[in-house]
């Protein structure tokens, strides 16, 4: 039986999306913030905020957060009248943006003195 490449390449992607899952903050498992994972929208990581897959960032309120007192929507760091409507629901971050975030979360322990020589905004 011949086997589709396709078939695979959508397995593998099924495959990650679920590993993804599985690193959210409610699991204990803190893995590091790295361009070679995939994110999903509105993946959280305490201290730094929402995963916008479509502009391969974190960002402060979730993907396409609705305002009702201004009836406008929020997605990669802009605000909007209409909702971003996009077919991309899975990223990676650029490597700049994976270790910035990085350095931004909260829900890890980092050993050492002193604090930090300098602060990185991901994005607002």
């Amino acid at each position: 039986m011949k086997r589709s490449r396709n078939i695979r390449l959508v397995l593998i992607g099924g495959l990650s999306a679920a590993a993804v899952t599985g690193c959210g903050p409610g699991n204990g498992n803190r893995a590091p913030l790295s361009a070679e994972n995939v994110y999903t929208n509105n993946f959280y990581v305490p201290g730094v905020g929402y995963y916008h897959a479509p502009f391969r960032a974190w960002y402060s309120l979730p993907y396409n957060h609705f305002d009702p007192q201004t009836q406008r929507y929020f997605f990669g760091g802009q605000w909007s009248q209409t909702a971003c409507q996009t077919i991309t629901n899975i990223s990676s971050p650029t490597a700049q943006v994976a270790q910035q975030a990085e350095a931004l979360r909260t829900d890890i322990q980092r050993g050492g003195f002193g604090g930090s020589s300098g602060f990185y905004a991901v994005h607002a």
